[in-house]
């Protein structure tokens, strides 16, 4: 049988660390994602789903809230979502500046604090909800390096170089590479977002971008969301969900480097249930190394999600539990590896 019949079968593989059930923790264990979706149009718009009701619903506490750079110009396929038109000079960057706007504007209406500074992350963990601005796809970039000076200023403290369009950063999953990884400009990008304190986030990069950011930065980076896989190695020709999925290799050279991977709720990769969820997750600490794995959900940004909201993500961490996880290890997965990778980031910011 292979992992997924076990799973199927009710005989899930035994967790990382567990012995008997756990005892409850005794202070909460807050939840932190590296990658939520919340739209003002669609399905689940912001209007009737609000952020604060959800994350409260599920002790979320930490939430990188991403910004889809290049929405306008993307579209479904049977191969997954690809690029449908190329954006004309400075559209990306208007586009980024309205939807910052209404994110910041739905987040003040519901009284939840930007995350800024350390100090914020170290609330965030003690207990006190905290909203990470986030950009997947930084084609708002194309225009100039000085927009991202820009984006800092006006909060955001985490960026993803690349997603479903092309750019000028560098080459991306899914998509024939052109760049040969990162480009000139997409290294002075990674450069840049360490002197300011930014977070750099590697996920939808090609293989070989990966390997030059992680050369390049000074900081720990993050794979935001997807999952790993040792049974191959993740070519742009593949199904975009398979295409997505981090080699067990360049998940370990991420972690070596002190980053962290997020695992997404996507359920024909991760499995049927919140338990298998919680099971592959434990999984890849065993395969990365504890401090090294997170949420990941790419809530509302799925088809098929086996997570659906903030009490889904509880449920998992109530699964390890039940388990027997550690709650030191516990702690680590659910939100304190994304605040360290965060923090460090942030503090590594030059005058």
């Amino acid at each position: 049988m292979d992992r997924r019949q076990l799973i199927k079968a009710g005989l899930a593989l035994p967790l990382a660390g567990v012995g008997a059930r756990a005892a409850p923790a005794k202070t909460p264990i807050y939840i932190g994602d590296m990658h939520y979706h919340l739209f003002f149009q669609g399905r689940a718009p912001a209007a009737s789903n609000p952020l604060a009701r959800n994350m409260a619903e599920g002790n979320a506490t930490l939430v990188a809230w991403s910004l889809v750079g290049d929405l306008l110009w993307m579209g479904a396929s049977p191969r997954g979502f690809v690029q449908k038109s190329v954006p004309k000079p400075g559209e990306p960057e208007a586009w980024f500046k309205r939807e910052l706007a209404r994110i910041k504007n739905h987040l003040a209406e519901q009284n939840l604090k930007i995350a800024l500074t350390p100090a914020d992350i170290d609330a965030a963990v003690k207990g006190e909800p905290r909203v990470v601005l986030s950009v997947e796809g930084a084609s708002f970039l194309d225009d100039g390096m000085g927009r991202l000076q820009a984006a800092y200023d006006e909060g955001v403290r985490h960026i993803q170089l690349v997603h479903y369009i092309r750019n000028t950063i560098g080459d991306f999953q899914t998509e024939n590479p052109v760049h040969a990884g990162l480009s000139a400009a997409g290294k002075k990008v990674v450069e840049e977002c360490n002197r300011l304190g930014i977070l750099v986030d590697l996920a939808h990069c090609a293989p070989q971008a990966v390997a030059q950011a992680l050369e390049i930065s000074k900081t720990p980076v993050v794979w935001s969301h997807s999952s790993v896989t040792r049974a191959r190695k993740p070519d742009w020709t593949f199904p975009a969900w398979q295409a997505r999925q981090l080699s067990l290799e360049g998940a370990r050279a991420l972690a070596a480097k002190g980053g962290v991977v997020g695992l997404w709720a996507l359920r024909i990769d991760v499995g049927p249930s919140i338990a298998a969820y919680g099971d592959r997750l434990a999984e890849m600490a065993e395969w990365l190394g504890e401090d090294h794995v997170a949420f990941g959900t790419d809530m509302n940004g799925l088809l098929g999600p086996v997570l659906s909201n903030y009490a889904d993500v509880r449920r998992v961490v109530e699964h390890w539990e039940r388990r027997g996880m550690s709650e030191a290890r516990m702690r680590k997965l659910a939100i304190e590896n994304y605040a360290r990778v965060l923090r460090t980031a942030m503090a590594g910011r030059q005058a």
